[in-house]
């Protein structure tokens, strides 16, 4: 995205404005590189960072040289030093503003999004009204699921400003759960950036989330490059019951983004149609973990626990579940499951109907059901029965179980945010 640093430079106080790409696809990866406009080299190398320190052991009070050493600093990675220069700035005077915005954008990459804040706050407040400086706060506000706070900022002088910041936009709308707003605004973005391959990576997620499959492919189809649209690409394939090439597509989506969610879940769901549910577990609860709220992949991964026959395991994930949302059909399915296995028919019986009431299709209160039916009022019938149910037809549209998790997976709706929990972005 485009996002202006005001520089502080050794010859005086002079504001120009730099582009940081934050990376080309995600928002999630933080690595960052500097196009100058007003230095050809574009970026201190480490070499000249260490130079300037070797000047401040000579003349430690110099602001010129703090200044020039704290961005040197930032263009070498070395983020917390950066921070220690600026202080060390502080101390004999106040930072001017293009160090204010360098305090910011250092905190930003050391992950220190309350700081960030603090000094992107500090600029709006000092009357900087750049629209690269309201991209760095809507996104820091982005990092603090603060989505209305971001979408807010999100203008249309910021979206021509910052490359990202469309895309952002959408992300922001579809978190808000204003799909039908992302689609329509999102159309007409698509128009003005055709080449913006993070925008359109938003938009085929959207799209997917959405039910609207084919819009999704257009949208996926027409990016270049992106882990969304490359993880939305990777669903279709496997809705379309092309395994191996979904996986090829969710591994170039991981490359692009090692901590891209959906890419893993999809990942996982591919390796479970693949017959590797120890791969698929790994997969889904990486996936699981970054999401955090995701119901969807939370439910994923604790059938595939039930698969692999670690019970206790699986239990664990779907009680989990049920703390985040207690009103989810498949979370009281499969613990109507899991009651069944276990030979609490009673229990498994209540929960089974509890199951079907919120969804009448709900994938495990219909495997509940059929178990309880065919243990017949015998538990040790019963805690049999799960062990045929993995790996053979369960009568639920003839499906083995590991052959429903997957269509269960691949449910849209299943990764939707705020109704069912979180989002790439």
């Amino acid at each position: 995205p485009g996002i202006a640093r005001l520089s502080q430079r050794g010859d005086g106080n002079r504001l120009h404005a730099c582009l940081i790409n934050l990376d080309k696809t995600r928002n999630e990866r933080e690595s960052v590189r500097m196009v100058a406009r007003n230095d050809a080299g574009g970026r201190y190398s480490m070499q000249r960072y260490q130079t300037l320190l070797q000047f401040l052991e000579q003349d430690p009070d110099n602001l010129n040289l703090l200044a020039d050493a704290a961005s040197a600093a930032f263009e070498a990675g070395e983020f917390d030093a950066t921070d220690e220069l600026l202080d060390r700035y502080s101390r004999t005077g106040e930072l001017p503003l293009p160090l204010v915005n360098l305090r910011g954008l250092a905190a930003l990459r050391a992950k220190r999004v309350d700081d960030a804040a603090s000094a992107f706050d500090a600029l709006l407040a000092a009357g900087v009204n750049d629209p690269a400086v309201r991209f760095n706060r809507a996104w820091v506000h982005a990092l603090k699921d603060e989505h209305e706070q971001a979408l807010a900022l999100l203008d249309d002088e910021t979206l021509a400003v910052a490359e990202r910041a469309a895309a952002l936009k959408i992300q922001m709308l579809h978190h808000l759960g204003r799909y039908d707003e992302a689609l329509e605004e999102g159309q007409a973005m698509a128009e003005r950036f055709p080449a913006n391959d993070s925008l359109l990576g938003a938009l085929s997620v959207v799209a997917m989330d959405s039910d609207d499959l084919d819009l999704a492919r257009r949208y996926a189809s027409g990016a270049k490059s992106g882990s969304d649209a490359l993880t939305t690409q990777g669903l279709l394939a496997l809705s379309d019951s092309h395994t191996e090439s979904s996986l090829a597509l969710f591994d170039r989506a991981l490359e692009d983004n090692p901590r891209a969610p959906r890419a893993l879940i999809g990942k996982g769901l591919g390796l479970l149609a693949k017959g590797d549910s120890k791969g698929g577990a790994k997969a889904l609860r990486e996936g699981a973990e970054i999401f955090g709220d995701h119901l969807g992949s939370w439910i994923a991964l604790a059938w595939v626990q039930f698969i692999e026959g670690d019970l206790k395991g699986a239990r664990e994930t779907f009680d989990h579940a049920y703390t985040l949302d207690d009103n989810f059909a498949e979370t009281h399915g499969g613990l109507a499951v899991l009651d069944i296995a276990e030979g609490n028919l009673e229990s498994g019986q209540r929960r089974a109907e509890t199951a079907m009431r919120l969804d009448r299709e709900c994938f495990g209160g219909m495997l509940a059901r059929i178990l309880l039916a065919e243990a017949k009022g015998n538990p040790a019938v019963a805690q049999k029965l799960w062990e045929k149910a993995i790996n053979t037809p369960a009568g639920v549209d003839g499906k083995t179980l590991a052959q429903a998790m997957v269509g269960m997976g691949m449910d849209a709706g299943a990764m939707r945010p705020g109704r069912r929990g979180g989002h790439d972005a």
